[in-house]
């Protein structure tokens, strides 16, 4: 081993690997230099000359393992956790989030609001995320600044959104987004999202998709997140939301949907054959009573599925630590069977699960030699943590977010022993206190 200089020497810990051989190796070390992962394995087997980093981080009773991957959430609405809770999903929509959507959205709160969830996914384990939602450049400069990794999204629908007054506008200021932000770093992916069959005319579905091709990204959209969108969707086109968007021609292997609470064994079939990837946002879905995906039935089918927090003002948290806690126990309870959804596979869904939904999984997901350095150490020196049994049950069924100890994104230490290195934590919910203090005073106005 010819390895030095390091930039950082990870040494100590249980290492969780999450490749495709699932290894698990016992006081492990990893070596990074610059923003790539440079050696892996045990420390009995490291040359003496490899003890020499420009920082040593020890893990000594943590889990070392690869970085969660947020599938989906909407940042900016950390501004709106708490303020419409209890609600229906259409209710909730129409007469609460969109209008104050309309009201209050703008670049600074964007900024102010991503900043925050940054922040919130950072001290939890998220590394990466995908973000979908308006003035998408304000959120790919705060991520800029925070050292995230994230495909950020620029939403689409066909009533007038806060920061474009119409479609054609919206779709050239979406490509002067992609343009911007393909090629100036690696840590940001744009992409596009059409916020759903019901939001979106079959032309503005279409069109988006054809910009997405030629751009070779991304295209989300919610789908089957209730029960009356079929009816919905029957109504209007005569056909189910998947036969719908399966004949406009928008599904194909860089389409990612979200939710799926409501698909049929034929929709499975179509996104198996096609190639189509899931998020699963299942504490979001719960909480509005919106139904639950059939993920077991997809896994089955061969789909690839990732998990994903939604936005705070229907989850209302971005703590993965605790939707992958809801990801195997709802499965197991809906279909009376606790052998579902094991913990190695909920896992593997937060991870490079995650990071293939968002065709990330060449740079992250695993911690293997070669692949990007996004890292997080769980402190299991904990009393709800001991005693220690299965490193995965103990991940999903009983750690959370404050249990992680330390991040390290594309090679940079963001958090330290709970310390954020790149973000002001006072001041991103200072800002966020003044973002909801001044809906207050207006909503009473």
């Amino acid at each position: 081993m010819q390895e030095n200089n390091w930039d950082i020497l990870i040494t100590g810990g249980t290492l969780l690997t999450l490749s495709a051989g699932m290894e698990i190796i016992e006081d492990s070390f990893i070596g990074i230099k610059e923003d790539v992962i440079v050696a892996v394995g045990q420390n009995k087997d490291r040359e003496s000359a490899a003890f020499q980093a420009k920082e040593t981080i020890d893990a000594y009773g943590c889990i070392v393992m690869p970085g969660l991957v947020n599938t989906l959430t909407h940042l900016p609405m950390v501004c709106f956790r708490g303020m419409a809770d209890d609600l229906p999903l259409m209710r909730w929509l129409n007469d609460y989030i969109f209008p104050a959507e309309a009201r209050f959205v703008n670049k600074k709160m964007v900024y102010d609001g991503a900043t925050l969830a940054m922040a919130e996914m950072i001290l939890s384990g998220t590394t990466t995320f995908c973000d979908g939602y308006f003035f998408e450049d304000a959120i790919a400069q705060a991520l800029s600044t925070a050292g995230m990794r994230a495909v950020v999204s620029q939403g689409f629908a066909d009533f007038i959104m806060p920061d474009k007054p119409g479609f054609e506008k919206a779709m050239a200021s979406a490509q002067r987004f992609v343009a911007r932000w393909q090629s100036h770093t690696p840590m940001i992916t744009p992409a596009y999202f059409c916020h759903s069959p019901y939001t979106c005319s079959p032309a503005t579905l279409v069109r988006v998709k054809e910009d997405a091709r030629e751009a070779g990204i991304l295209y989300l959209t919610h789908l089957l997140e209730n029960k009356d969108e079929t009816n919905t969707i029957l109504n209007r086109y005569g056909k189910r939301p998947v036969r719908h968007l399966l004949e406009l021609g928008v599904l194909d292997e860089q389409t990612v949907a979200v939710h799926c609470n409501w698909l049929s064994k034929e929709d499975i079939a179509v996104f198996a054959d096609l190639g189509v990837k899931v998020s699963h946002n299942p504490e979001s879905s719960m909480k509005l009573a919106a139904g639950i995906a059939p993920v077991p039935e997809m896994l089955q089918s061969g789909i690839i599925v990732g998990i994903g927090t939604d936005g705070c003002a229907s989850n209302n948290d971005l703590d993965m630590f605790r939707e992958m806690d809801t990801t195997a126990k709802v499965h197991k309870v809906t279909s009376l069977d606790p052998t579902v959804m094991k913990a190695e596979t909920v896992c593997q869904m937060a991870t490079v699960g995650g990071a293939k939904v968002l065709g990330l999984d060449k740079l992250i997901g695993s911690i293997e030699t070669g692949k990007k350095a996004d890292i997080i150490l769980v402190d299991m020196n904990q009393p709800h943590l001991t005693p220690l049994y299965n490193c995965y049950s103990q991940l999903v069924y009983a750690a959370r977010g404050a249990d992680v100890k330390t991040s390290i994104i594309n090679g940079r230490v963001v958090m330290k022993d709970r310390q954020l290195r790149t973000i002001d934590l006072h001041a991103a919910m200072k800002n966020v206190r003044a973002v909801a203090a001044d809906i207050i005073a207006r909503c009473a106005g």
